[in-house]
């Protein structure tokens, strides 16, 4: 069976001010359109739809129209939500899901059976699939007490917690003749974060290891880091990446979807099939001459400025580069303030006045020797 694994579209994400709206209708086509050509039994979306727990009206339309799309190329499209995600809200919108077609699992309920998902391909090949979505520590804890947990294991690590879960959800995969597929949205130990994660949820405290997916699972499709890798584990799992750079601390990252062909009796086979339809991150550093050469029309920029600063210097670079989402001092041009101490110790006021109107280019006739004679005033009045 073929599997198209898509992950963390962040749909409604603003980028220093600048809404992505566009770009994401362009995204999600451009995976529509590898699912038309590649014919996926199954795409998995591994979580984080949106950007915000609240997502605005526009947003909705975005993932539930590619949702729908995805359903008519034929695929079972199972999703789950991400830690960006409200999954009560998700769930609220299974019965649209439903009537579209469309498996939806925003948060753990109370029955575990409802996160097992079961189908047959066209060519009769039996799959299910144990979908995770994410868990904060307080309701990984919630759900592992379904099971009767002891008090003693109820304080158990965030990780035991997920492993327990994982273990339950999965104990039908010992039927035979059947592939056995695992969706979650988690942080893997050892995982590459991929530079652009906010950090509340990819901590350690909510990092698991690798070891909590069964050795009888034949693909895990994995979603929270945004950059596409593949992680050691009993079984092969992966995560697919973002098929956009978030912020620009992914501007590095290679944005795709993952397509698996995967058997009952043949090892999953992976391909990264690139996602180009958003513009590019990028960061440029130089003084304004240098700037003024730089030709990236076709991304969005973060700037790094090599000029002493001065009021209007940002706006002196929006204006060579309205594309410039970011305009920062480079760090280098910012005089270290332990270094500037030194160089004023044991020099007198006017000799420090004398080099700040240095290194603002100030000539004026006058100006020092009115700074001498107000400097005496003062001085004398002691």
């Amino acid at each position: 069976m073929r599997i198209l694994h898509t992950s963390d579209w962040h749909v409604g994400k603003v980028l220093k001010g600048r809404s992505r709206h566009e770009e994401h209708i362009r995204v999600l086509a451009q995976v529509v359109d590898i699912a038309k050509a590649e014919k996926p039994d199954v795409v998995i979306v591994a979580g984080d739809l949106y950007d915000t727990a609240a997502p605005t009206a526009d947003a909705t339309r975005v993932v539930t129209r590619a949702l729908s799309a995805l359903q008519r190329t034929g695929a079972q499209v199972v999703a789950i939500g991400g830690n960006h995600d409200n999954g009560a809200a998700l769930d609220a919108l299974r019965p649209w899901a439903d009537a579209a077609g469309v498996v939806l699992r925003g948060s753990v309920g109370g029955d575990p059976g409802d996160l097992l998902v079961s189908g047959e391909t066209a060519g009769g090949e039996r799959w299910q699939l144990v979908t995770l979505p994410f868990l904060s520590q307080r309701y990984a804890i919630r759900a592992a007490e379904m099971y009767e947990l002891t008090a003693a294991e109820t304080q158990q690590t965030y990780a035991d917690h997920i492993a327990r879960l994982i273990a339950r959800l999965s104990e039908r995969f010992a039927d035979p003749g059947v592939v056995n597929l695992l969706t979650a949205h988690l942080t893997i130990v050892g995982a590459s974060a991929g530079g652009g994660e906010r950090e509340a949820h990819t901590v350690m405290g909510y990092a698991v290891t690798a070891t909590v997916f069964p050795p009888n699972a034949h693909y895990v499709a994995l979603g929270h880091l945004h950059r596409a890798q593949q992680v050691i584990a009993p079984c092969p799992a992966r995560y697919c990446g973002s098929p956009l750079a978030i912020d620009f601390g992914e501007e590095e990252n290679v944005s795709s979807v993952a397509i698996v062909d995967v058997s009952v009796d043949k090892a999953a086979r992976v391909r990264d099939v690139p996602i180009t339809g958003a513009l590019a991150l990028r960061t440029v550093r130089g003084t304004l001459d240098q700037l003024a050469t730089v030709n990236l029309p076709d991304a969005w920029l973060r700037v790094f400025v090599r000029e002493t600063p001065r009021v209007g210097l940002r706006e002196d670079v929006q204006e060579l580069l309205p594309n410039a989402l970011e305009v920062r001092i480079d760090p280098d041009m910012i005089p270290d303030k332990s270094a500037r101490i030194a160089q004023r110790q044991g020099r007198s006021p006017r000799e420090l006045f004398g080099d700040y109107l240095d290194s603002r280019g100030t000539a004026e006739d006058g100006v020092r020797e009115l700074f001498d004679e107000l400097y005496d005033e003062v001085s004398s009045t002691k």
